[in-house]
């Protein structure tokens, strides 16, 4: 017996799986897995199925054929195909948690594509499926392609190719992102990704600022935040909030003393910083912006945008130390900075 991989379409209407599943067992083929993804073509039927030796190919196809089955591809399949889907992206997730740099053979294994890219935000790659093609959305910016021979790419297929890419990115970014800093007068801060259960934390950041600092960081006033607004902040569709925190002597609570904000719009992004009053001249919104620059560098954005105030001199300071050539443009009190970044190119994956 021999293990093989069906692929056919059929009409998503009752009974027609059976008429195909019956031409099969007439030529003593055993299916062991099937999985329906519905489309709007019909419903696609996926096998593993264990056929007599006598079979061929082409035999298989027709037997498809005359169980109305139609767009039908069929391969040769390993015993490791056994492994049903939840336990292979299962398995997949598992990997990408402890290497989330292995994206792309991830999806490789997925999928079984031939080739896999990556390319920056600014190129523009329509996402989505188109016959063996497929281009998927990276959080942290910038697109992932695939391409297989045969057969098509499903929905089904485009929805769990996505769902691990999103997991890589959030991976990705906790790991890259948790360091701890030590700042040119000694002092230690943690800094890493925020999410949505930091938000009593950040409101107390809010709070231990000055208005002048908070007018500074939002412009239009003082007053604070409304949660809903910030917990918008804390985890945005594009880009990055990072959080520099402390931890007290005994090791019981842990204080946020800065946010910095990179929010992805188009090909540029973004950028705010906030200092709690006592941890401001001390290095630290340095460092988160060089941080944030790199991310941004990195998600292949082609800008970085700052909205500072014209007497906003510490904060003008720190974007000087960027050591970035920045055109500025001056609208009433507020001075509106871009720093262009350069625009990598495309990135094959390694084995692609």
């Amino acid at each position: 017996m021999t293990l093989w991989r069906i692929r056919a379409t059929v009409d998503d209407r009752p009974g027609y799986l059976s008429v195909l599943t019956a031409s099969l067992a007439l030529r003593g083929v055993n299916i062991l897995t099937v999985q329906v993804q519905p489309t709007e073509q019909g419903a696609v039927d996926d096998f593993l199925v264990d056929a007599p030796d006598t079979l061929d190919e082409a035999e298989l196809v027709a037997a498809v054929e005359r169980g109305r089955g139609r767009d039908c591809w069929v391969a040769r399949s390993e015993a490791r195909g056994l492994v049903d889907q939840p336990t292979r992206m299962l398995g997949l997730a598992n990997r990408l948690v402890r290497d989330p740099d292995s994206t792309g053979e991830a999806l490789r294994t997925l999928l079984g594509a031939d080739s896999v890219s990556w390319r920056p935000a600014s190129t523009g790659v329509e996402r989505g499926i188109a016959g063996t093609s497929m281009s998927l959305a990276d959080p942290a910016g910038g697109a992932f392609t695939l391409g297989r021979a045969a057969p098509a790419f499903t929905p089904a297929e485009y929805a769990r190719a996505q769902a691990l890419v999103e997991l890589a990115a959030t991976v990705a970014r906790r790991a890259a992102e948790q360091v701890t800093l030590v700042l040119p007068d000694g002092a230690e801060v943690s800094v890493r990704p925020a999410c949505a259960d930091d938000l009593s934390g950040v409101l107390e950041l809010h709070e231990g600022c000055s208005p002048r600092s908070r007018q500074r960081r939002y412009l239009g006033g003082a007053s604070l935040p409304q949660p809903a607004r910030l917990r918008r902040v804390l985890e945005p569709e594009r880009g990055l909030t990072l959080l520099a925190t402390t931890v007290a002597a005994d090791g019981a609570a842990e204080s946020v003393v800065a946010m910095a904000n990179l929010l992805g719009e188009g090909d540029e992004a973004e950028v705010a910083l906030l200092v709690r009053d006592d941890w401001q001249r001390r290095g630290l919104g340095t460092a988160l912006l060089r941080r944030l620059v790199r991310h941004a560098d990195a998600a292949g954005y082609a800008a970085l945008v700052l909205h500072v105030q014209a007497e906003n001199a510490p904060m003008l300071r720190t974007l000087r130390r960027l050591d970035r050539p920045a055109a500025t443009e001056r609208d009433g009190t507020v001075l509106s900075c871009t720093v262009p970044l350069a625009a990598p190119a495309a990135v094959t994956v390694p084995g692609g």
